[in-house]
């Protein structure tokens, strides 16, 4: 679904900007990362239609022609029009916020009153255009963002199927991974992630249910915020489950992630509340978590994870080293059970608001059946078959007891008896090849205690490994995002410069 992209080419040519590649002055402005961006456009020494022309004109040489990431299922047919709107604000009054002209892209899951569609990367919700904005979408659009586009993911947030290929979907095609193009980008928000990595925006909201923001954003090379439950609106977002959904920041740098934090949040908060100038880490005590999914299993993985720590307790954090969560493996199953009981009713009630698609799961079903063939062609819908069925409410008090309150008192107690500020862990293991055939190939993930716990959880790049970004997450008690983020920036700025991406095809000749 590329329409609304034509359209915005179309009204440019007039104007010859984006229908070549952007010039080294606008390739510049978007290396900046949201923040200096900021200056520059507050400063008044660039405007926010130059820069949303800049972006869009990325958008077309990378994602459209160049690599053809696939990032960006749709641009936004207004984005010049709001653009040239906030200039003309701007000469008025100065900036009308913190994101003043700053072009952001959502992922497709979210709703937004314009003439980009909600669809959840699904051909089934293709026209769906949404009577208002998610309440995030509200907040971003007040703070001055420029809402460039929407971005492809894995098809309903990949809680479809079992056997899913992550960053695929029928309406969206394959999002590939910057760094390496055959290399899987992580689910579910894996556009959000590569729209950041490739500098076509500096910043992208993403969703999490388990993983979804943390592990595209380690599998991209950039930061990704999986705030505590509640903080940020699920208002206005296709939902999987109510007791774990939640959207969040994605950006170059901690500091972009936490001005788009500060911006979409439901509760405000005051300037600088989410400081990243912190200097060391003296005071802070670290659990380093040691029995996470896959922990061991890759050598090149576990030195990036004795590197970091070894930076964290130069910059004076004290590490306690091992900390064991020690969640039975049986824990998995409550947490799809309550997935599945939460999906009927959250999307149930969610289509019977859709004027153009399926009004309810069922009817879905019934869609991608009709459709197999566009709709099918990798992996089914089995998990879209047993939520159909997941209505024992007794059953789901049990799971939800089992896994999220239990997550919940597991960590606390951890917290509290070892007196830590933070967990540590991997965030995940190199981009796996993207295969259609057998599907994902996960190997590590350490995502899973902040998401079913509803915690807070902030990755950061630490290093390449052959040339594939590994991650480095953060864990923390709820509301503890302001601590997390000065954490991680200390980290940031103690690592090594990562390097960008290249669009390598493959590792393999």
């Amino acid at each position: 679904m590329r329409h609304s992209r034509v359209v915005v080419l179309v009204l440019l040519v007039g104007a010859s900007t984006c229908t070549r590649a952007p010039d080294d002055t606008d390739l510049a402005l978007l290396a900046l990362d949201a923040p200096a961006l900021v200056v520059e456009i507050a400063a008044g020494r660039v405007s926010a239609e130059r820069v949303t022309r800049a972006a869009l004109a990325r958008i077309a040489a990378l994602d459209d022609a160049g690599p053809k990431l696939n990032a960006v299922i749709e641009t936004n047919p207004d984005a010049i029009e709001i653009a040239r709107e906030l200039d003309r604000r701007f000469a008025a009054a100065g900036p009308v916020g913190p994101l003043h002209g700053i072009p952001v892209v959502l992922k497709a899951s979210i709703d937004t009153a314009d003439r980009m569609a909600t669809s959840a990367g699904s051909l089934a919700l293709a026209e769906h255009h949404a009577a208002a904005d998610a309440e995030l979408v509200t907040r971003l659009r007040a703070a001055g963002a420029v809402i460039i586009g929407k971005a492809n993911l894995s098809e309903w947030a990949n809680f479809r199927s079992t056997h899913s290929t992550s960053g695929w979907s029928s309406l969206g095609g394959q999002t590939h991974n910057p760094y390496v193009l055959d290399r899987n980008p992580c689910g579910s928000s894996s556009g959000s992630a590569v729209a950041v990595a490739a500098g076509l925006v500096p910043l992208a909201v993403g969703t999490e249910t388990d993983g979804s923001i943390v592990c595209p954003a380690g599998a991209n090379g950039i930061v990704g915020i999986k705030p505590t439950l509640g903080l940020v609106s699920q208002h206005g977002i296709i939902p999987i489950a109510a007791s774990q959904d939640t959207a969040g920041p994605m950006a170059r740098t901690v500091a972009g992630a936490a001005l788009l934090l500060a911006a979409m949040q439901t509760v405000a908060t005051a300037p600088g509340a989410y400081a990243t100038a912190r200097s060391d880490l003296r005071g802070v005590r670290l659990g380093v978590v040691r029995d996470h999914p896959g922990a061991g299993a890759n050598p090149d993985v576990e030195a990036v994870v004795t590197r970091s720590l070894a930076l964290l307790a130069e910059a004076g954090a004290e590490l306690v080293d091992p900390i064991e969560v020690a969640v039975p493996e049986s824990d998995n199953d409550p947490e799809l059970q309550v997935l599945l009981h939460e999906f009927k009713l959250g999307l149930d009630a969610y289509l019977a608001g859709v004027a153009t698609g399926p009004g309810s799961l069922a009817a879905l079903i019934d869609y991608d059946r009709t459709h197999a063939a566009e709709v099918m062609p990798h992996f089914g819908q089995e998990l879209f078959e047993r939520a159909q069925g997941a209505t024992d409410e007794a059953a789901y008090r049990a799971a939800l007891e089992t896994s999220n309150v239990g997550m919940r008192t597991r960590l606390d107690e951890l917290l509290a008896t070892n007196a830590l500020d933070a967990l540590v862990a991997p965030t995940n293991s190199p981009a796996w090849k993207t295969d259609w055939v057998n599907g994902d190939s996960f190997s590590l993930s350490s995502s899973s205690f902040a998401a079913v716990s509803g915690y807070p959880s902030v990755t950061v790049p630490a290093e390449l490994v052959r040339g594939l970004p590994v991650g480095i997450s953060f864990i923390g008690r709820p509301q503890s995002e302001a601590l997390l983020i000065e954490i991680a920036a200390v980290f940031e700025r103690a690592r090594a410069p990562l390097p960008g991406p290249e669009f390598v095809p493959s590792l393999e000749k």
